[in-house]
């Protein structure tokens, strides 16, 4: 009985129609029914959709494609259509172009289903980067004519950053750490110090720490880590400024990703009170119990008295012969000068964040003069520039990069937002200072990993290099001596001036 129902539901399907489906394949070029012409061609797509989809590569690999659907319109030009083209662009760091053709597998006999719904098809396969806009558009075969507008369809899609639930387990994010979790905890131990602990990663031993609170105000140095293995490490950085519920910044260096490594955060929190006494012995007497401490708090009381005594005889003695020594120093100009293809927000702005907070640096971008460059011109800008600094700064990477990581965000100092690259101008236009040793003292070169100068800006191997962070305390000497002959009258208008805040 069983295998007549099967034989029947068999013959059933059998006699039903069946649907078009489609079968895809690579065309990157134009498509063979160009080269002649056609009376009649099929309407454009109802609608295209785009979203990506984790397929398992091998184990604990994954792959991350795209899923493209489209509904055809519902009219009866759908009966001249024989397939649908669709084409992908991605722009990030890395530019990409390819087309899939989907043939239908028989030609359209209805405006939709035999069912009553619309046809739909999908296509999954198109590989997808982090951090990448793609362009996606999508046409029918036959195409329309020569020098005939065709009809098409298309969308965009952005890729998420390698932090996202779906992109992390990308290979090159993993090696990038998004499964990374340093575990971060930070705490104030005084005003002046905050204690970072974090978990290291077997995928490196370079690490730094940055304390952010509007600003940097506390930084360590690059930490190496000896051995590649899952550790508990402690560093205790000092602070100018206020650091309790502070952000912490983590920022490795991984062999398969130098500078562009994923970075991870944390908030500076109060340290716990150690020490504090255990509660009496209540069956022990009051005046036994509190006697200790109140002979305690007494030598205490009489120190402190004593120290603030001395102090405030030390300061009236030396009041008269150190009052030029404890004028600060006027700020420093600085013209900073850089490559277009730095990252503004990663490197710039921190380099400059840098010099402000540590250096006493008043600093001249031009980024924020566009509009006084815009009225005098570049040259006449750089040379401007150039009398009135007391340095000037050529600030170099080797390891450049085209986009900037996700935790870059997207802010108003981007790199592509440069409207022109002024370094090549002002390397020219100081030129002939460079051949000069009378001038040469007014420049240097600050770099951030090796020093790597190229052939077409040779000519700065003269000038004195800096590694930051390094030669970070032997920068800022260096800088603040620029000043040190200044008279006292100078001094004080300088620093009645100040700094300006970024």
């Amino acid at each position: 009985m069983s295998l007549l129902l099967l034989s029947l539901v068999a013959l059933c399907r059998s006699a039903m129609p069946r649907e078009p489906t489609v079968q895809c394949g690579s065309e990157n070029g134009p498509s063979q029914e160009w080269e002649s012409p056609h009376s009649l061609t099929p309407g454009d797509l109802r609608d295209l959709q785009v979203e990506p989809v984790k397929t398992s590569v091998a184990m604990e690999d994954y792959s991350i494609l795209m899923n493209i659907s489209w509904i055809l319109r519902a009219d009866a030009s759908i009966r001249l259509l024989k397939a649908t083209k669709i084409c992908v662009m991605g722009k990030g760091k890395f530019q990409s172009y390819s087309c899939v053709r989907c043939n239908y597998t028989k030609a359209f006999e209805s405006q939709t289903r035999p069912s009553g719904g619309k046809w739909t098809f999908s296509y999954l396969g198109f590989p997808v980067e982090p951090n990448t806009r793609y362009f996606i558009g999508a046409h029918n075969i036959p195409n329309a004519n020569m020098n005939e507008d065709g009809p098409s369809l298309s969308v965009n899609f952005t890729s998420a950053g390698c932090l996202d639930h779906t992109m992390k387990y990308k290979k090159k994010c993993i090696e990038a750490g998004s499964l990374w979790d340093p575990n971060i905890t930070a705490c104030k131990k005084n005003e002046k110090t905050v204690e970072v602990n974090f978990t290291t990663s077997p995928l490196g031993n370079r690490y730094m720490a940055l304390i952010l609170n509007n600003t940097v105000i506390g930084f360590s140095n690059v930490l190496e880590v000896h051995q590649n293995k899952v550790s508990r490490t402690s560093v205790v950085i000092p602070v100018t400024g206020e650091s309790e519920g502070a952000v912490v910044q983590l920022i490795p260096y991984f062999s398969t990703c130098g500078n562009d490594c994923i970075r991870h955060k944390g908030t500076v929190v109060l340290c716990p009170r150690t020490g504090v006494p255990f509660p009496l012995d209540t069956n022990s007497s009051v005046l036994g119990g509190w006697l200790p401490l109140l002979l305690l708090s007494l030598l205490v009381v009489t120190w402190v008295l004593v120290a603030g005594i001395y102090v405030m005889w030390r300061h009236e003695r030396i009041k008269t012969t150190s009052f030029s020594a404890t004028m600060l120093l006027p700020t420093i100009k600085v013209l900073v000068v850089y490559p277009s293809e730095i990252c503004f927000h990663h490197t710039v702005c921190y380099f400059t964040e840098f010099l402000q907070n540590h250096c006493r640096s008043e600093v001249i971008l031009e980024k924020w003069q566009k509009k006084k460059i815009a009225e005098m011109g570049p040259v006449q800008w750089l040379t401007t520039q150039k009398q009135a600094a007391d340095k000037v700064i050529f600030l170099l990477s080797n390891d450049i990069n085209t986009a900037c990581d996700s935790t870059c965000g997207k802010s108003e100092g981007s790199l592509h937002e440069n409207s022109q690259d002024l370094f090549p101008l002002a390397f020219n236009l100081f030129c002939s200072d460079l051949r000069s040793h009378t001038h040469l003292h007014k420049y240097m070169v600050v770099y951030f990993r090796e020093a790597d100068t190229t052939d077409d800006y040779s000519a700065l191997s003269v000038c004195p290099q800096y590694h930051l962070m390094k030669d970070a305390t032997t920068f800022c000497s260096e800088l603040l001596r620029v000043k040190q002959h200044v008279s006292v009258g100078k001094r004080s208008q300088a620093c009645h001036n100040g700094c300006f805040s970024w």
